[in-house]
């Protein structure tokens, strides 16, 4: 298990083009090239080890991959089954889309992950793909990986789900595109689009209406793909609260998505104080642009909206409430309990360590700003505990164990890190 201290920083000026891509619009090029017909085309992928895997996947399932280290190609073949296990990693995103996808495939799968995914429920999407006729099974009843699918006619479907999740969405949009009619989706409030904004741009026929989708049947194989993936907010995140808790620093991020469901934690940073400001410069797939980010005196702030569009960069929101004026709440974020770790759990627990006074809720925390102070602190295998503590050692200096899982999304994380301030590995 390796540890990593961080010193606290003095100003600094950050600036990058080189965040890490955007996980999910990588593991989303890589599953909808075998839709597409022709030649997919993949620019700045993420090569971290849950997007990886997924490349790796669609490999087995027959489609051809060719990398030469800056672009991916991708040529699909249809969906083959395959003698070979397939493993996730640490995925939530890669097991609960390849449900969806592999639901009507002709053959038979098995999904599998590391420790940590085989522990994360998955009942969400087996149970609403079973009641349109998928044949999906895993332990405790369906809900636990590894999971077993067998390709099935798929009924089409009106489903309502309980939950806002762009991966339950997700899912029964990939079955949806090879069910027996028109679909219709609905969720509780809106979650992230990624999978509509790309799957249309393929040439797939979505409409959407507030919080209702409606899915066609593919007529015909979608479009090749050929795109940049651009960096991924939620990792640019993390500099971003780096340069608002750090007295007279600034970032500059470029070429990061601008998606209005993936930048809700940048809109919660400048709610509190932070200074910031947006530059669009592309369109096509997805908003892509720049964002700066300076340094300013950081005020409580309570979040219990738009939950979903920012569950991701939560642990790393909470570091600047810990520096911030007054008492911050967060609610509505019991989907917390359920990611890489127990994060509602972890983020209090590793706080308390810091100095700093919560309250743990079922559904969230609140955290009373103080002076967070250095420590020895546990990610719990979780990449996105790891990096925030990380963050926060910017402030006061950290150490933070088993730092391994960053390399599932942020490979070169430190590398950015120690521009900021003095790491030592």
């Amino acid at each position: 298990m390796i540890s990593v201290k961080v010193s606290p920083a003095q100003s600094f000026t950050f600036r990058s083009n080189a965040i890490a891509p955007d996980k999910s619009i990588s593991h989303r090029c890589a599953m909808f090239a075998v839709l597409a017909e022709g030649e997919s085309r993949i620019e700045n992928f993420l090569r971290a080890e849950d997007t990886l895997n997924t490349l790796k996947i669609i490999g087995h399932l027959g489609a051809e991959i060719v990398d030469d280290g800056s672009i991916i190609t991708i040529r699909s073949n249809g969906i083959k089954e395959t003698s070979e296990i397939l493993d996730c990693g640490n995925s939530g995103t890669g097991m609960r889309l390849f449900c969806g996808l592999l639901s009507s495939a002709e053959g038979h799968f098995i999904l599998t992950g590391d420790e940590y995914l085989k522990r994360r429920p998955m009942k969400r999407v087996t149970q609403p793909l079973r009641s349109i006729g998928a044949k999906l099974d895993g332990r405790n009843s369906g809900d636990l990986a590894p999971l077993s699918i067998r390709g099935a006619s798929l009924k089409s479907f009106d489903y309502t789900s309980m939950i806002a999740s762009a991966q339950v969405k997700s899912a029964m949009i990939l079955a949806a595109l090879r069910s027996d009619g028109v679909c219709t989706f609905r969720e509780p409030e809106l979650s992230r689009d990624h999978t509509e904004r790309m799957l249309r741009a393929m040439g797939a026929h979505i409409e959407i209406n507030g919080l209702e989708t409606k899915i066609w049947p593919l007529e015909k194989p979608l479009k090749p793909l050929d795109i940049r993936v651009p960096s991924d907010p939620s990792s640019a995140f993390f500099f971003a609260v780096a340069a608002a808790i750090t007295p007279n620093a600034s970032a500059v991020i470029e070429g990061v998505m601008l998606n209005p469901t993936r930048i809700e934690a940048f809109k919660v940073l400048e709610r509190m104080g932070a200074k910031m400001t947006y530059t669009l410069t592309d369109e096509r797939y997805e908003p892509i642009g720049t964002i700066r980010i300076e340094h300013a005196p950081l005020r409580a702030v309570t979040v219990e909206e738009n939950i979903a569009w920012l569950i991701d960069e939560l642990p790393a929101l909470s570091i600047a409430m810990a520096c911030a004026e007054g008492k911050s709440v967060i609610k509505n974020a019991e989907e917390l309990r359920v990611k890489e770790s127990d994060r509602i759990k972890t983020v209090v627990d590793n706080l308390n360590l810091c100095g700093i006074e919560t309250e743990e809720y079922p559904d969230g925390y609140a955290v009373l700003g103080g002076e967070l102070k250095s420590a020895r602190v546990n990610s719990y295998g979780d990449h996105r505990i790891a990096m925030s503590f990380l963050i926060a050692g910017l402030r006061c200096g950290m150490e933070v164990e088993d730092v391994e899982c960053i390399n599932t999304s942020f490979p070169n994380f430190f590398e950015l890190l120690s521009s900021c301030t003095k790491v030592e590995r």
